[in-house]
């Protein structure tokens, strides 16, 4: 059944739909890209463009990332093409072909992909963030741990080897993204939440 293997291409184009950008020419807001931290997120959005667009930003960025999966758990439960269809629409959001393949740093579409592959597993990455988030009030510090459990968490709850790999892969190129703000976080330069730049 080689034409399930669609399914990865259909992931990654809607990945590629940058929720920021869109978000932004739709409002008239600035490109995210251009303001801020240059991250096409949800977090940038929040910066300059209020509460209200940045959580439509995040809902679509977790949207696109379970969309995909769940439409394809319901024509396939081959955990190679699940794991593909979840790795792509990951990548999209990274690499978005509509975009100059300048994407943002994934944690919410991320999520999305895990959510739509095994809400439990999802919860399990929330709480992570969640705990981190309430003790070291890093939001950034929150999703490298969350990142870095994500494997863990998909050994236990989703078991296969291309569910691991898939998991892992996503957790090495969340880190990677997250660089500046490692930097950061080692010299304390970087901002807790809540706190206000001065």
């Amino acid at each position: 059944m080689t034409y399930l293997y669609i399914l990865p291409v259909i992931a990654y184009l809607l990945g590629s739909l940058s929720s920021a950008i869109i978000i932004a020419r739709l409002t008239g807001i600035k490109d995210p890209r251009e303001v801020g931290s240059g991250n096409p997120g949800a977090t940038n959005i929040l910066r300059y463009g209020g509460k209200k667009l940045a959580a439509i930003t995040l809902l679509g960025d977790v949207l696109k990332g379970v969309i995909p999966v769940v439409l394809a758990r319901l024509i396939t439960a081959d955990p190679l093409i699940l794991s593909l269809v979840a790795g792509s629409a990951f990548l999209g959001h990274l690499f978005p072909v509509f975009f100059g393949f300048k994407g943002g740093k994934g944690v919410a579409t991320a999520l999305g992909v895990f959510l739509g592959l095994n809400p439990l597993l999802a919860a399990s990455l929330m709480g992570t963030w969640l705990a981190m988030a309430v003790v070291f009030r890093y939001s950034s510090l929150s999703a490298l741990v969350a990142a870095v459990m994500a494997p863990v968490y998909s050994w236990w709850l989703l078991p296969g080897n291309a569910y691991l790999a898939m998991s892992a892969m996503v957790a090495v190129l969340l880190v990677y993204r997250h660089k500046g703000n490692i930097q950061r976080l080692l010299k304390g330069e970087e901002d807790r939440i809540g706190s206000k730049k001065k």
